[in-house]
């Protein structure tokens, strides 16, 4: 199994901390190691009834519930249509099978040339640098991934560096996973640490959902370190709904624009949580004032047990035309789609009016 708490993951290199970041590594590890593991935990927390737990609690399908304290309190009590439980509470749909919604729906098995490697783009590619996350979406599109095959140990990852050195056009590492900052420090630096001997890579890009669920993991530690790295840094983050981002998400993504990281957002377009206009154009515009680009709106991935998010992209064209027309343009995502074997993502164009 992957371990699920960064206090199970064995360390690879000792990084010196002041005793104020030590403090600050500690504090976001206690954090994750106390989030909530189960949905009646997660109910009892929000202070359901014993009646809504009854007729709330699902199978989990094999993918369990995890969400951190700092989300958590940013949901609303005995709300059963709270947009971020929602994104983390199991529910019956997910056990009804439906035509097209399989486990693989971007065949990224046939682009994963060596354990933790998704190489499918020219110029850039995947490191699955983690097979653990600080919180469990629903909706994810890797919920049925084999991260109990692709295990990260220190001589793995030089094995996978080994085999993007060999490729001369690659100029970007994109570190994946489950979520890169589950990582500690240690890990995480020394990952980097190969990564920079790499000559031909010019940039990082950081896809986490952390500096939302858990800004505490954003230390001052971790951003002396990426502000010190010899390549450009981006950093993605993963946020669906403004409620979402209170005041220290916003300071968190404030540490991290100071450290001179480009900060970019991608929301998934998901039914019950974020398919409303009104919704989207409050979204971004929290996530510029927490100086974040909204970047890509994503149609949801035909993923087994996700059927109940999905949106069509009619729907999702439908919404697009309307941010355009009540948003300033670099406040409006592009609407986009994966598309199994597709070396790039499929850009949709919102409607028109005949």
């Amino acid at each position: 199994m992957i371990p699920e708490t960064v206090a199970q993951v064995e360390p690879h290199a000792q990084v010196m901390l002041n005793p104020e970041q030590d403090a600050e590594e500690q504090q976001w590890r206690q954090q994750l190691a106390q989030s909530v593991r189960s949905p009646k935990a997660l109910l009892q927390q929000l202070q359901f009834s014993d009646q809504q737990m009854q007729q709330l609690v699902a199978d989990e399908q094999g993918f369990n519930t995890l969400a951190p304290p700092a989300y958590i309190a940013r949901m609303q009590p005995g709300n059963a249509q709270d947009p971020l439980l929602l994104q983390v509470l199991p529910q019956a749909a997910e056990a009804i099978a439906t035509p097209d919604f399989i486990t693989d729906p971007l065949a990224e098995a046939q682009f994963n040339p060596i354990p933790g490697v998704v190489h499918k783009y020219h110029g850039r590619a995947l490191l699955i640098a983690a097979g653990h996350c600080a919180i469990n979406c629903r909706y994810c599109f890797r919920r049925h991934y084999p991260y109990n095959e692709q295990q990260r140990s220190r001589k793995q990852w030089q094995d996978s560096l080994k085999h993007l050195a060999k490729d001369p056009y690659l100029e970007e590492i994109i570190l994946s996973g489950g979520d890169p900052l589950a990582l500690t420090n240690p890990v995480l630096f020394a990952l980097l640490d190969e990564i920079e001997k790499l000559p031909q890579v010019k940039r990082l890009r950081i896809h986490s959902r952390l500096p939302v669920v858990l800004p505490d993991r954003i230390t001052s530690a971790l951003c002396q370190r990426l502000q010190n790295s010899p390549l450009q840094v981006i950093m993605v983050l993963h946020c669906n709904h403004g409620q979402e981002i209170d005041d220290a998400v916003e300071q968190a993504c404030q540490k991290l624009h100071q450290a001179d990281i480009s900060l970019l957002n991608q929301t998934v377009l998901l039914n019950h949580i974020n398919a409303d206009a009104d919704v989207l154009i409050a979204l971004s515009k929290r996530l510029f004032k927490a100086r974040v680009l909204p970047y890509y709106l994503h149609l949801p991935d035909h993923v087994a047990g996700t059927q109940h998010f999905f949106v069509s992209p009619r729907q999702g064209q439908d919404l697009m035309a309307e941010l355009q027309t009540r948003l300033p343009g670099y406040l409006v995502p592009r609407l986009v789609k994966e598309e199994p074997g597709r070396a790039y993502k499929t850009l949709i164009a919102a409607c028109t009016l005949s």
